[in-house]
């Protein structure tokens, strides 16, 4: 592992870009080697064999391409693969999931208060959150509602309007969240709609965002191994294992700005 090296990301289509996207904020001067994995998506309703073939398989790449870190941008491949990348990788690069952040975050200031979570069907059924914050013993009241419409709105352009504002709303008064002090955004396409579910509740709920504190654990993992890069950036790769114009199109909604999509498909 070297300084210079890029760090590497990837989820099973593009919804992983808004963690690409939170890495750059916090680290502009890296260099990103995004993989999107859209010949297998979704990745929810696939079997935890599958994804972590997929996983094993991508991760392989972003050794190949010398990342000095790996990270896993997708809910679903953190749930089924993180372990398995970790043995994988082994010492070759740092591996960090969206889970596990997020639970140390609700560890350190949520202990005794209730934390809800939206995500897709997968990640709610998986029980993934629910274990893992429950085994902290910090008497958090934990509550999960699947919130399916919200992704392929957020693909399809239609938030922060009138229609997602309803629909967005109609969730956030189900009975699970009822009086929540914190909710997690557990689907790596919610941060687009972050500041809509905010002003909906008017600042009264922290809304924590996967993508932002699996950036702030990579920073603070690399400064402490003297490996954040002070030399020349080099530029940014997205590769997809599958290409359609529509991917291009929606890259620009998630990662904020145009890229160039290469493909690189994973089976030949």
């Amino acid at each position: 592992m070297e300084s210079s090296s890029p760090i590497g990301i990837f989820d099973s289509g593009i919804g992983g870009l808004t963690v690409a996207r939170a890495v750059k904020d916090l680290m502009p001067n890296e260099q990103l080697i995004y993989f999107g994995d859209t010949a297998h998506l979704p990745y929810g309703d696939k079997s935890t064999a599958s994804i972590q073939a997929y996983a094993v398989k991508i991760a392989d790449v972003l050794l190949k391409a010398r990342c000095k870190a790996i990270l896993i941008a997708c809910n679903s491949a953190s749930t089924a693969a993180f372990e398995l990348v970790k043995a994988y990788v082994a010492s070759r690069a740092k591996v960090f999931d969206v889970i596990e952040p997020v639970v140390e975050y609700v560890s350190e200031y949520y202990g005794g208060q209730k934390v809800g979570l939206i995500g897709t069907k997968q990640t709610v059924n998986s029980g993934v959150y629910r274990q893992k914050i429950e085994a902290l013993n910090k008497g958090v009241q934990f509550s999960a509602l699947a919130t399916p419409l919200l992704a392929p709105m957020i693909e399809e352009g239609f938030h922060n309007n009138q229609i997602s504002q309803v629909i967005v709303q109609n969730y956030l008064e189900e009975v699970e969240l009822k009086d929540v002090d914190a909710l997690i955004l557990g689907c790596t396409h919610y941060p687009l709609i972050k500041s809509q579910i905010e002003s909906i509740y008017n600042g009264k709920v922290e809304v924590i965002d996967s993508s932002e504190m699996v950036a702030k654990a990579t920073y603070a993992s690399l400064e402490a191994l003297g490996l954040l890069n002070k030399g020349e950036k080099l530029k940014d790769r997205f590769l997809v294992s599958d290409y359609t114009p529509s991917f291009e199109n929606t890259t620009k909604l998630f990662f904020g700005k145009e890229v160039n999509l290469e493909k690189y498909p994973l089976w030949e």
